[in-house]
C-alpha cells in the first residue's frame, strides 16, 4: 500500500468575476438618483426593461498545482495574502472542486478553515461534536471515548449545551480545533483561523499539532507565523499568484520568502513623530523616536545578534525630578518579548532638562519577524506617559540554530544601555 496520502496533479481553480459597467466613479447621490429614475421608468413604462451592461473576467485562483504528500508529513504552506493558500485547502477538504486537474486523497480528512465552517449553527456544541465525528466515519462509542478530552481541551464546559451560533469567534475556534484534532482524522488541514484565538490557546494548539505529527498523521498548516511553521514543519510550500513558487525544506523556503519580503517592508517605521493630541496622561511626553543601526543610519531591518539604537526625544514640561525611561518589545502578534528600564536595571535617572536620550539595545537574540517597541516614562512606580507601538523593526537572516525552534519562553532581558544627550 502506498504511503502517499495526498496527490495533486495539475490542479487549477477558476472563478468568473462579473463587473457592472458604470463608466465613471459613482457617488452615493448618483446611486440614489439612478434608483429614483429606474422606479419612475418602471411606473411610466412597465413593459420596458432597462439593459444593464456587464463584463466578465476569468480569475484563476490556482494554476498548475502538483505535489505529493507522504504519511506523517507536516507541511507548512506560506505566501502573501491572496496567493491561493486557502483555496487549495478548500479543494483538499472537498469544500470546492478544482476546475481542472485531479486530487487523490488516501484517508479521512479533518479541517479547520474559516470560522463558521463545519458546524451547524443551530446545534449545540455537544451535538456538533457528535455530528463531526459521524462525518469522519466514527461510531458513537468512539466519539464518546474522546468526548471528555475534547471538552477539556476546548475549555467551554459551561457553554457545551448552547447553540454554537451564540459562541464568540474565539469560543468557536476552540471547539472546532479540539474536534478536528481529537477525532483522529488521518489528514488534518489547518488555516490561519488559529489567529482568532488568544496567545495561550494558540500555543496549546501548536503543541497539539506537534503531537499529531509525531503520531504519524499528516498535517497541512497555512500560516503567516513563520515561527510556528519552523517549529512544526519539515517541508514547506511557497505559493504566490496561484502557483507553487518553490517546495523544499522549511528553513530554505522561509529564508527565500523572507528575503523577498524585505523589499516590501515599510522603512519609514524607523522614524516616528507623535501627535501631541494623542498624549492623554502627562504634560511631559515622548514626541519623536528614531531607529538606527550601529553606523548611525536610519533602519528598520536588522540581522540576528545586531545591535539597535533608539534616539528618543521628549517634549513638554516636567515638574518633578527624577524620571526613568522604559522600553518594551513585543512580537507583531502581541506576544511580550523583553523589557528594559534605565532605573530598574541600571539605576540611571534623568532630570527635567534631559529631553534627548540614546538607548542601545542588543545583541538581538530574536527569531525572524516584525517587532514593535513601546516606550514609557516612569516616575516611581507610576507610568506617566505610554507610547504604545512607538516604532518597529524587522529581524531577518536569523542564525540557523535559532530557526530550528522558536524561543520556548519568549520573555527575556536583552542587553541595553541608556545615556542622556543633553
Amino acid at each position: 500500500m502506498s504511503d502517499t496520502m495526498i496527490q495533486a496533479e495539475n490542479i487549477g481553480k477558476k472563478y468568473i468575476i462579473t463587473h457592472q459597467l458604470h463608466g465613471k466613479y459613482t457617488a452615493l447621490r448618483d446611486v440614489i438618483v439612478d434608483k429614483a429614475k429606474t422606479l419612475t421608468r418602471r411606473f411610466l413604462s412597465p413593459s420596458k426593461t432597462q439593459q444593464v451592461n456587464y463584463s466578465k473576467e476569468e480569475f484563476w485562483a490556482l494554476r498548475e498545482i502538483s505535489f505529493d504528500i507522504k504519511q506523517g508529513e507536516c507541511i507548512g504552506i506560506i505566501g502573501p495574502n491572496g496567493a491561493g493558500k486557502s483555496t487549495l485547502l478548500k479543494i483538499l477538504s472537498r469544500i470546492t472542486e478544482p476546475t481542472v486537474g485531479k486530487v487523490r486523497i488516501n484517508g479521512s480528512v479533518g479541517s479547520l478553515l474559516e470560522v463558521g465552517t463545519g458546524f451547524h449553527p443551530e446545534l449545540t456544541g455537544r451535538e456538533n461534536i457528535f455530528l463531526n465525528g459521524a462525518i469522519l466515519g466514527m461510531s458513537k462509542r468512539d466519539i464518546k471515548e474522546k468526548f471528555d478530552e475534547i471538552v477539556s481541551f476546548a475549555e467551554i464546559e459551561k457553554f457545551l449545551d448552547t447553540p454554537v451560533k451564540r459562541y464568540s469567534s474565539g469560543m468557536y475556534v476552540r471547539l472546532a480545533f479540539a474536534v478536528a484534532a481529537h477525532l483522529e482524522p488521518e489528514i488534518l488541514l489547518i488555516d490561519e483561523v488559529l489567529a482568532v484565538g488568544d496567545m495561550a490557546f494558540q500555543k496549546k494548539c501548536l503543541g497539539k499539532m506537534d503531537d499529531i505529527a509525531k503520531e504519524g498523521r499528516t498535517v497541512l498548516f497555512v500560516s503567516h507565523n513563520m515561527g510556528a511553521i519552523r517549529n512544526l514543519c519539515v517541508r514547506a510550500f511557497w505559493i504566490e499568484s496561484g502557483k507553487i513558487k518553490k517546495i523544499g525544506p522549511t528553513y530554505d523556503i522561509i529564508r527565500g520568502y523572507e528575503k523577498k519580503q524585505i523589499k516590501s517592508y515599510d522603512t519609514t517605521s524607523s522614524i516616528a513623530i507623535r501627535d501631541p493630541r494623542e498624549v492623554k496622561r502627562s504634560n511631559f511626553y515622548f514626541s519623536r523616536v528614531e531607529v538606527l543601526n550601529t553606523k548611525g543610519e536610519n533602519s528598520s531591518i536588522f540581522k540576528y545578534q545586531d545591535n539597535l539604537i533608539l534616539m528618543v526625544q521628549l517634549s513638554g514640561v516636567f515638574e518633578t525630578d527624577p524620571y526613568n525611561v522604559e522600553f518594551r518589545i513585543y512580537k507583531e502578534t502581541g506576544e511580550f518579548v523583553c523589557v528594559g528600564s534605565s532605573g530598574a536595571f541600571h539605576g540611571i535617572s534623568f532630570n527635567r532638562n534631559t529631553k534627548k536620550i540614546r538607548i542601545e539595545i542588543g545583541p538581538l537574540i530574536l527569531t525572524n519577524g516584525k517587532y514593535n517597541i513601546s516606550l514609557n516614562i516612569v516616575i516611581g512606580n507610576d507610568r506617566s506617559d505610554i507610547w504604545s507601538k512607538a516604532c518597529s523593526f524587522h529581524i531577518v537572516e536569523c542564525h540557523p540554530f535559532a530557526l530550528k525552534q522558536e524561543i520556548k519562553n519568549p520573555v527575556c532581558v536583552v542587553m541595553h544601555k541608556f545615556s542622556a544627550l543633553d
